[in-house]
Formats: structure tokens, C-alpha cells, sequence
């Protein structure tokens, strides 16, 4: 980092706030008053909080009036909601997906053997004999002169790739960033380069590790609808279908080819690789009902007073899955932690700047983005339609899936690195007695699957920082048992709920101080946080 004096000035105003406005306003955050807010945003009442809800509504209304409640105003021109117009689009594939070759024919069924979605609005897509072309990790970066479309048409045919990058494979740091993902290994990234290309369709080839989740959550996505802003080309531009193969599904595929998973891995990490045509075919029907309508984006503001025209911004996304598939009885999709208890953590931060007697320099805006469960649809709207423009957006601090068990004596940072907010949370988290450590589990590409993301994309340094390794109380086995359990068992499933006698929300509450107390340096100062200027977003702000 080389914005020291700027960090030297925040560390020194820290420290003369001790007894001061600011920590008495941060002893407003209590894991009482986040439970407050789960266990009604947690509950049946709000129906899974899917856009184009009922349960949306209830939701939205719910947030305006907490952001009135602790003393914000109206983000949107006096209006609390930003309308975000959308497409939803729900894709039922007809019969089996069937995979020809001269040799043999392969019948898959959706979602379980292949997991298929269309983005664009036309009510029947129909693939017949579409070639499979297989395009290594489907990654074009000059910067490590890899084009892994290069000599391949493929305008017309469907492509087949891996998930993730070489780096996670190889462990090479000199290529891409060996184990931890960069955005050329996202599944959107990869879905967005073969539009480019001309595609009809992509499917990936999944991993758990590589993907950082098990096949079941592409098997559920494609069970449930897509939303996506509403373009001028109605999305002609996207693939015709998108979609996920599952690791059973691919060795069958390719060992009826003559080629296994592995060895093809193994070959595509290789710099020098170039794709190739498997000499076969893919054939399928789509059907797909689509419905226009907008969704909504809340948020409130706390103005500033001599600078109130820059600010910083706390987010965390309110939607969720609404009704779907049926667990053990249980079909409503609740998202207690993803993401309620995110939006208790940014109310009980709006909280305490609200509490302030002197009120900051800069505004402080809470922003609570739909669809992000959909590649953050919400909060890619607001960047692109934002109140403060990305000039005058200091910071974004945002939060998602805060697992509620206890204080921890860390503070995992996701995208660690990347600029100088990982100062600032490491000063705040030795006030509290904490470590700061990168996330283990950088393969994952989880800095690019929430809504600081969005933020990142235009030049704003983004921050997504909680306690998620080492429990105070418990150690380290403890808490991955913990996490392993959550993302095993009640990740995007019914049984996220709320558990009041089994929860503990006190490292949240933790969480929540932290990010208040580096929020209030850089909104009481003229400190600007800047990128690390290694960083691939560092050439985005024009500041």
C-alpha cells in the first residue's frame, strides 16, 4: 500500500476517539438488536423474499421503515426504492438432453445429470446437432497471453469448459494467482466470453472445489427463475442456454469421446493449449415463460455536512429464494443467514451513525440491492443508475452470509489485498484484539459473488471482511465444522432459518463495530482509500 500518510492520519484519529461521540455511538450495536432484525426478516411471514413477491413487498416496506426508524432519509430523490426494471425468466427444459456422436447416443435428464437455464426472451429455444467444441477453461487474458478461443469458431456451436482458472490447478502464483481465483475463472465471466464469441450455448464442466460449492446448487438454480436488467437487444446477445454439466455427467460424455476429466484439466492448464472440437453434437428444447416487471433496490442516507456530496456506502442484499423445492417438510427458502443477518449487521451500523451527536463529514449510505442471488442484478443497477457517483464513493463495505456463532478472534478478508480498507480493518480489528487473515478458501471466487463486486467493477474500493475461522470460545476445528455444516446443510436450502436457542450473534455484533469504526474514520476525515496498484480494479479510479 502506498497511501501511508493517509492511513497514518486515520490511525491517529482513531485514537483520540477513545471515550469519545464515536464509541459511545458504537455501543449501540448489540447482538440483541440484531436479533430483533433476523427473526422477523428470518420468518415464514416474509415467504423467502423473492423479487416479484409478495414476499418482496413485505420485505422492502419492512426496510424502509427500520432505515426511517433509526433516523436516515430517502436515498432516491425523497424515495426510499430505486425501481429496477427486470426480466424473469423461468426455463423448463423439454425431455432429454441428448448427446450424439457417430458411435453412440447419451440421454441427459435436467436438472440432475445437466443443469440448464436460457437468458434470452424467446419462449421456445430449440438446439438441434449443435456441435460441442471444447475450450479449455474458456479464458481470454492478454495479460498472461492465454486465449483459450484462439484458431476455434465456435459462432453457432456450444462450448464446453472448466470451472475456475489454471492457477487453482497448477498452484503457479506467476499464473493467474495460482489457488486463488480471479474473475476469468467465475461462471459468469466464463458464460459472458462465449456470447462474445458467438456461442449458442456454454455449459461447465462442475467441481466442488473449483466451483467452491456441490452441483446442487446449479441443480436448484435451474430449478428456480432467472432475473436479469432489462437490455435493449432483450438479451440477444447472451448465449441461447447456459448451463452446468454435472462431474458424472462430463465422464460419461468424454470417456465415450475417448477422454477423461483429468487428463483434459491437466491439458488446459498448460500454457500453451488450444481448443478443439469433440466431433460431436448436442440437441435440446427449452421452454421458457417470461415475465417483465421491476424489482427494488432500498436504501437511506445519512447526509454529511461539509463534504455530504461523497460518501461511503454499507450493503447487504435482501433477497432470497421465496417457495421452491420441498426439504423435510419445509418448502419456504428463509435466508436467516443469507442474507438476514447482513442487513441486521448494516441496520445496526446505520444505527450508530445515527447516534452520533456530531454528525460526519461525509454521507453514509445503507443499501440493500435485490437479485443478488441472480449475479448481483441489484447493486449492478445502482452502479450504473448510483446516487453519488463512483468519484464520490469513498468505500463500499458489504456483508453476506454471517454465520452466527460467537466472537471470533479473526477477521477474514475476502479479496485481501486488493487496497488500502485492508489497513484500516486491520487497525480496527487490533482494537479488538483480532487478527486479520485472507480467506483460505480463495478458490471459491467469493470476492466475486456479492455485491461489493459490483462496486469493485467501477472503480470503488470494496471491502467484505467477518470473523469466519477461529472461534474465541471453540478454536479453529470447532468453527469448520461449523461453517462446513452450514454450507452442507442449509446453504440456499429451507433450513436456513433463524434459531434463536442455537445462535450466537455476538461475533456478528463484533463484525458490525469493526466495519462502524473504519466507516467513521473515512467519513470524518478527507482520507481516500485507494487500490493496491496490483490490483486489476486499480486503473478504474480516476481519483
Amino acid at each position: 500500500m502506498k497511501n501511508h500518510f493517509g492511513i497514518l492520519i486515520f490511525l491517529l484519529l482513531l485514537s483520540a476517539c477513545k471515550g469519545s461521540d464515536m464509541e459511545q455511538a458504537r455501543t449501540k450495536i448489540s447482538a440483541r438488536g440484531l436479533a430483533q432484525y433476523v427473526s422477523k426478516l428470518g420468518s415464514d411471514g416474509f415467504m423467502g423474499r423473492k423479487p416479484f413477491t409478495e414476499g418482496e413487498k413485505i420485505t422492502v416496506n419492512y426496510l424502509a421503515d427500520q432505515l426511517k426508524n433509526i433516523g436516515f432519509e430517502p436515498a432516491f430523490d425523497g424515495n426510499w426504492f430505486q425501481s429496477v426494471p427486470m426480466i424473469e425468466i423461468s426455463s423448463r427444459v423439454n425431455g432429454a438432453v441428448t448427446i450424439n456422436s457417430n458411435k453412440s447416443q447419451l440421454r441427459l435428464n435436467s436438472p440432475d445429470d445437466i443443469a440448464l437455464t436460457s437468458p434470452q426472451t424467446i419462449e421456445n429455444i430449440v438446439i438441434k446437432e449443435s456441435e460441442l467444441v471444447f475450450a479449455g477453461f474458456g479464458i481470454v487474458a492478454p495479460e498472461y497471453l492465454r486465449d483459450d478461443y484462439a484458431g476455434l469458431d465456435v459462432k453457432g456451436k456450444t462450448v464446453v469448459v472448466l470451472i475456475n482458472d489454471p492457477g487453482l490447478y497448477t498452484s503457479d502464483s506467476s499464473y493467474f494467482r495460482g489457488r486463488e481465483m480471479t474473475y476469468y475463472g467465475r461462471w459468469t465471466y466464463k458464460f459472458e466470453e462465449a456470447a462474445r464469441h458467438g456461442a449458442a450455448g456454454v455449459l461447465i464442466i462442475h467441481e466442488t472445489e473449483g466451483a467452491g460449492y456441490a452441483y446442487s446448487i446449479p441443480r436448484k438454480k435451474a430449478m428456480t427463475s432467472g432475473f436479469y436488467i432489462q437490455s435493449a437487444d432483450s438479451n440477444k446477445t447472451m448465449c441461447s442456454f447456459t448451463g452446468w454439466l454435472s462431474a458424472e455427467s462430463s465422464e460419461k460424455i468424454f470417456s465415450k469421446l475417448g477422454y477423461n476429466v483429468a487428463d483434459l484439466r491437466k491439458s488446459a492448464c498448460n500454457r500453451n493449449f488450444r481448443g478443439f472440437s469433440l466431433s460431436t453434437s448436442i440437441s435440446l428444447s427449452i421452454n421458457n415463460k417470461i415475465t417483465y416487471n421491476s424489482s427494488t433496490n432500498v436504501a437511506g442516507i445519512l447526509k454529511g455536512t461539509t463534504r455530504k456530496d461523497e460518501c461511503i456506502v454499507y450493503t447487504a442484499h435482501w433477497d432470497h429464494f421465496g417457495l421452491g423445492e420441498k426439504e423435510n417438510g419445509d418448502s419456504i427458502y428463509n435466508g436467516a443467514v443469507d442474507n438476514g443477518t447482513s442487513m441486521a449487521w448494516a441496520l445496526e451500523i446505520g444505527k450508530s451513525f445515527a447516534a452520533l451527536k456530531r454528525r460526519p463529514q461525509r454521507s453514509v449510505m445503507i443499501l440493500f440491492p435485490t437479485a443478488e442471488e441472480q449475479g448481483l442484478v441489484g447493486s449492478t443497477y445502482y452502479t450504473e443508475h448510483p446516487v453519488f457517483p463512483a468519484t464520490k464513493t469513498l468505500a463500499c463495505f458489504n456483508n453476506d452470509l454471517l454465520l452466527p456463532l460467537g466472537r471470533m478472534k479473526d477477521l477474514m478478508i475476502t479479496g485481501y489485498g486488493q487496497s488500502d480498507l485492508d489497513s484500516l480493518l486491520e487497525i480496527a480489528a487490533k482494537e479488538q484484539g483480532r487478527y486479520i487473515i485472507k480467506d483460505p478458501d480463495s478458490q471459491t471466487g467469493m470476492f466475486f459473488r456479492s455485491d461489493h463486486f459490483s462496486f469493485a467493477k467501477v472503480g470503488i474500493p470494496s471491502s467484505y471482511a467477518r470473523g469466519n475461522l477461529e472461534s474465541r470460545k471453540n478454536g479453529k476445528e470447532w468453527t469448520s465444522v461449523m461453517v462446513k455444516d452450514y454450507m452442507t446443510n442449509k446453504y440456499h436450502r429451507p433450513a436456513d432459518n433463524y434459531e434463536p436457542d442455537k445462535w450466537d450473534l455476538e461475533g456478528i455484533a463484533e463484525d458490525a463495530k469493526l466495519a462502524f469504526t473504519v466507516g467513521y474514520g473515512i467519513s470524518t476525515s478527507t482520507f481516500f482509500p485507494r487500490w493496491n496498484s496490483r490490483s486489476e480494479f486499480a486503473n478504474k479510479r480516476t481519483r
